[in-house]
C-alpha cells in the first residue's frame, strides 16, 4: 500500500485539511485508488476506484485496511496535532489499546454480557469498548463464542 500527500489547504499558515492519494495493490491483481482528507480530526474519503469493484462488505472494510498507513502519512505530513494523532507528546492510537487471544475474548464476552443485563445493545457495547467497526465486533464477539466464553448464538433447546 502506498499513501503519499496530493495537496494541502492551509488557513493562517496552518494546515486546514490534507488530502492523500492511497492505493492499495494486491496480488491478485486488485486494486484500490482513493483520494481521503484529512480535516478537522477526521477522515473522508472523497473518491474511491477499485478494481474489480468493491462489494458492500470490502467497502465497509475499507477503512480497518488504510487506517494505520494514513495515521503514519498523517504523522509524517506535518498536520496539525489532531490530525497527527498525537497530544501533550505523545502518540495517540485511533482505538484504544485491546487484548489478544484468549484475554481479549473473555473481555469481549464480558462487555457482552454485562450490556444485555443492562438491557443495551451488546454490539454497540463491543463496538465502543474495542473501538471496532460493528463487522470487526461481530469477528470478536464469533472468537468468544468460539473460544467458549459466550453460548452458541442459536441454542437448540
Amino acid at each position: 500500500m502506498t499513501v503519499s500527500p496530493a495537496w494541502e489547504l492551509r488557513e493562517n499558515g496552518d494546515p486546514a485539511a490534507t488530502w492523500f492519494d492511497v492505493r492499495l495493490a494486491f496480488a491478485d491483481g486488485a486494486g484500490v485508488d482513493l483520494l481521503a482528507v484529512v480535516s478537522g480530526g477526521c477522515v473522508s474519503f472523497e473518491d474511491v476506484r477499485a478494481r474489480p469493484p468493491l462489494s458492500l462488505v470490502d467497502l465497509t472494510e475499507l477503512a480497518d485496511w488504510i487506517e494505520g498507513p494514513l495515521f503514519d502519512s498523517c504523522a509524517g505530513a506535518g498536520g496539525t496535532q489532531a490530525e497527527r494523532g498525537t497530544a501533550a507528546g505523545g502518540a495517540r492510537r485511533a482505538r484504544p489499546a485491546w487484548p489478544r487471544g484468549s484475554e481479549g475474548c473473555r473481555l469481549v464476552a464480558q462487555e457482552y454480557r454485562a450490556a444485555q443485563q443492562q438491557g443495551a445493545d451488546p454490539i454497540l457495547a463491543v463496538m465502543s469498548a474495542t473501538g471496532h467497526s460493528r463487522r470487526g465486533s461481530l469477528r470478536l464477539i464469533a472468537r468468544a463464542r468460539d473460544a467458549g466464553y459466550l453460548a452458541p448464538r442459536h441454542a437448540k433447546g
